[in-house]
Parts: C-alpha cells; structure tokens; sequence
C-alpha cells in the first residue's frame, strides 16, 4: 500500500530544524513518506542536499520579503515540485513560504493543504491599514487551505471570529518542548555555565535567548537593564542569539554594543547557541520583550528549566505566563514597566523560586512535546479520513493511508 506523502514548507533551513523537524520525524515513524523544502542556509548550499536524516530535502528558493517577483519564483518553483511528486498532503510554516505554497498547492491540485500560522503577522500595534492588508491577504489564502493549525488558542479564536475558516477547521495546537532536555539546574550545572559563559556565581542573571532583532525587544531589555544596573551592582545581563542571513528586521547591534560599553563585565553576548538549555541553566530570570510572537518556544523551555518569565502582554505570551503566578507580564515597547518588573525579581528571591517552580508544573501540563506531536498526528488522521469520505461519495481517486 502506498504512504501518504506529506511535503512540510518554510522559508529557510533554521525554521525546519529548530521548529518542524519533530512532526516530520514523528509524522515518519508513523510510516508516512515525508519531504521538506525550503532554502538551505549558506553554508549547505555547496552540498547536493541537506541531510535530513529519513526526510527528503527538496531546496527552494523562498526570499523572507513580499518582493512579488521573489514571490511568483517562490511559487513557480514549488508548483514545479508538487506536480512532480503528487504530494497527498502540503504543511506550509512561516508567512511568506506560506503564500507561495499554498498557491502553488492549489494550482498543482494539492488534495490536503496545511497551514501552521505560528503567530498572525498582524497585531494590534501595526497601522490600521496595514493591519487590514494582512487581514484580507489572510482571509484570501485560507479559501485554498483545508486546515488551519494555530499554535496559541488566541490565534485560534481571532481567525474564527475573522472568518478565515469554520470552527471544525480551525485547531489551537500548541508547541512541545522535550522536558528531559530543558530543566532545573542542578547547584553543579549552575557553576558550570557560569563559569562557562564568564558570569558572575553570585550574580542575579536577567536573559534572553532570540533572534538578535529589534522586534524581540533587545532594545527596551538593554534600556531597561541601563536603568537597573547603577542600583544593583548584582544584576548580570546574558544575551543569547544570533542574527539569520535572511533578517530584514531591524537591527539591534547598536544598543548592545553600548550598554556593553558602559558595563563591560556585566553584560554577556553569547551568540547562537547549539545548546539554549545550558544558558538557562545559567540564567536566574528569562525576559523576552517581544512586539509579536506565536507561542515562543523560548518561554517554553525557560519554564521547563525552572526559570520565572518577565515577558510582553501580547498574544501567545499572556497564554502561557501567569501573572504574579509564573512570572510577569508587561506592555509590548515600553522601557519602564519592564524596568519594574525585572526589578521586582532582582530583590525577591522568594517570588523567583516561586514562581520558577509553578512555571515548570504549569508547562509539563501544557507544552510537553511528545504531547502536542500526539495532537497533530490526530488532526492529520482526522484531516485524511475526511478526504478520504469525500472522494469515496465522489467516486474519484483515493487516499492512502500510513
């Protein structure tokens, strides 16, 4: 019997490792046949292909910018793809990759098309105009989707109150985390990363692990932490991301590389890291003061490691933060509350343990990754049988099942 062949798509390689390769490989040991495309990063593109272990790596060319021109050779070269493998079933990922995928999915008569929106592109700060544009381009796309995953339940009830699909089409599914990979710091792990990343064993540490753009908030933490540091000579601040090739956001090397001026020993910048966890197991507070998000993977595993979460009251981080509960939640681009807020965990170490230890309870229940996998796996069996009963009363083709 023939497997289901599923093609999983986003813009770049960084997207697919970090965020899509789980459900691949779990959607592989179910006994699916699984592909992925999207562009590699530049140190891979010498090579024939990525190694991707059991999936099939098809690289395509997907600028992360609206340049129509890019946009129609995004959706050319994906068509050609599609027709060519006949896929059963296109899971598109990140907001761009996601048009030029679904247009070519439906141009290629894709019969099963996915859409993972890991957080709306509009929010509630973006001009009004602007923010109507997204709407109706969204509202436009989901015709050619079938079904429409949300990775935060707020993100599910606007696009059911906008209309973008009905309500037996529309599923929150969460994010997982491993929790055996991200946990509490042993006393030993704590010391070890200190030294490792050069901080202080008895500092209070405030960290962030993100993209190194400005719409992460890297400009309102450093302010934030300029406030802090001439009245708590104890506060150490650890910075942890990198910049991706194809970022367009804004750029955020000039606030860092002043507060590291004026506090050389105290502020920390890691880079990317391979291993995120080892600097939470280092960090006393996690922060991130994010303009959008999705469901941030980052909260996640800060909760997992035990950490209290100082982050922006916007969709997806007010889901998973309990204010006073797990941690703190304060307005998106405003300098002084977050300045308050991480104040308030400075000189409350009571609150820190506290909430840490809540945090970790509450995103075991929520978050755990072999969890959310589950719940996909369910909606994908439930999306095919539906394909498979319309077919059968319309007496055409069939569907494969794994």
């Amino acid at each position: 019997m023939r497997p289901v062949t599923v093609c999983q798509v986003c813009a770049v390689e960084f997207t697919y490792r970090q965020f899509m390769a789980p459900l691949a490989l779990a959607l592989d040991q179910q006994g699916y046949q699984v592909h992925a495309a999207f562009t590699p990063e530049p140190s891979s593109q010498g090579s024939a292909a990525v190694d991707l272990g059991p999936v099939q790596h098809h690289p395509v060319a997907i600028a992360r910018s609206a340049s129509p021109l890019a946009l129609a050779r995004s959706t050319w070269q994906l068509y050609r793809l599609f027709r060519r493998h006949r896929f059963t079933v296109v899971h598109v990922h990140t907001p761009v990759a996601a048009i030029a995928a679904r247009l070519a999915a439906a141009w290629a008569r894709i019969p099963l098309v996915i859409y993972t929106a890991h957080g709306f592109y509009f929010h509630d700060r973006m001009p009004r105009l602007q923010r109507w544009l997204h709407i109706s381009l969204e509202a436009l796309l989901a015709r050619l989707t079938s079904e429409l995953f949300t990775v935060s339940r707020e993100d599910a009830d606007l696009a059911l109150r906008l209309r973008f699909k009905p309500a037996a089409r529309i599923h929150a599914i969460g994010n997982g985390v491993d929790p055996v990979r991200f946990s509490p710091a042993t006393p030993s792990q704590r010391l070890a990363q200190r030294r490792r990343f050069g901080l202080d064993p008895e500092a209070v540490v405030i960290g962030i692990v993100a993209r190194l753009v400005a719409e992460k908030g890297y400009g309102e933490l450093c302010a934030a932490f300029d406030q802090l540091a001439c009245r708590y000579p104890q506060a150490q601040l650890l910075l942890c991301g990198s910049r991706l090739s194809s970022d367009h956001a804004g750029s955020v090397d000039t606030q860092i590389a002043s507060l590291q001026q004026r506090y050389p020993a105290r502020v920390v910048c890691t880079g990317g890291l391979v291993d995120p966890e080892a600097a939470y197991q280092a960090m006393d507070v996690f922060c991130l003061p994010s303009w959008r998000e999705g469901l941030p993977y980052t909260v996640i595993e800060a909760m997992l490691s035990g950490l209290p979460v100082v982050a922006t009251d916007i969709r997806g981080c007010r889901e998973q933060v309990l204010p006073e509960g797990t941690g703190l939640l304060v307005p998106a681009v405003q300098v002084q509350p977050l300045a308050a807020a991480l104040e308030r965990l400075l000189v409350e170490p009571d609150d820190r343990a506290r909430w840490g230890a809540a945090g970790r309870v509450r995103a075991l229940e929520l978050y755990d990754q072999s969890v959310v996998l589950e719940r996909q796996l369910r909606l994908y069996d439930r999306a095919l049988a539906r394909l498979s009963q319309g077919r059968r009363r319309r007496g055409w083709l069939r569907c494969w099942r794994p």
